[in-house]
């Protein structure tokens, strides 16, 4: 049985019947959570937030200001999303043309970062912990632990887990030291440790 409270909703927000809303969430103003919208535990829904039907935010989830979650837009554990970023489900919009059969899904996994105003065109994957810079378009699958930028957006570095850059890592992919070179990068702020193999960066378990 979870020690959590139960959700706080401020009373200018809506909750629509069928949206599920786990405890310790709280649903700040102006917000609209609509029905069949799935919204874990202890998440943070900033002021003017839409979340629409067949969603699904995991644990732990953070959407600041001004986001809103279109229908196949899955946000697992621990995601972050800035202030005004925006999420698309359809690739060729119309507005006289319904293109309701042809959302395509977009999958944010744990951990990852989103910028303030980035904009994430719709069937992209963004990998665990990666990172969107401000601003930025992406418009095509994100490695986890990357930092992208730019627009459209292009890998710019790595980033650990914890949140910090991994310049060691960017220096070893830019020829600085040999892609074979076997001695992990280490984390300035935390200490993790971590393999470039070829385009991946994988975590070393402690």
């Amino acid at each position: 049985m979870s020690t959590l409270p139960p959700p706080f909703v401020h009373e200018s927000a809506y909750v629509d019947d069928g949206a599920v809303i786990g405890n310790g969430t709280k649903v700040w103003h102006f917000c609209h959570v609509m029905p069949g919208a799935v919204i874990g535990e202890r998440c943070n829904l900033g002021q003017n937030v839409v979340v629409m039907p067949g969603t699904r935010l995991g644990n732990n989830v953070k959407v600041q200001n001004n986001v809103s979650i279109y229908e196949g837009v899955e946000l697992e554990d621990d995601v972050f999303c800035g202030p005004s970023m925006v999420f698309t489900n359809v690739m060729n919009p119309r507005s006289h043309v319904s293109r309701k059969d042809e959302y395509r899904k977009t999958l944010v996994r744990r951990g990852a970062s989103i910028g303030a105003n980035a904009t994430i065109v719709c069937g992209v994957t963004l990998g665990e912990y990666a990172f969107v810079g401000a601003g930025a378009v992406v418009t095509r699958d994100v490695p986890d632990f990357a930092v992208v930028t730019g627009v459209p957006a292009r890998r710019t570095g790595w980033a650990c887990q914890c949140g910090e850059m991994l310049h060691g890592a960017m220096r070893k992919a830019q020829g600085a030291t040999s892609l074979a070179d076997p001695t992990p990068i280490t984390c300035a702020g935390c200490g993790s440790r971590y393999r470039l193999e070829g385009d991946t960066l994988r975590r070393i378990p402690a």
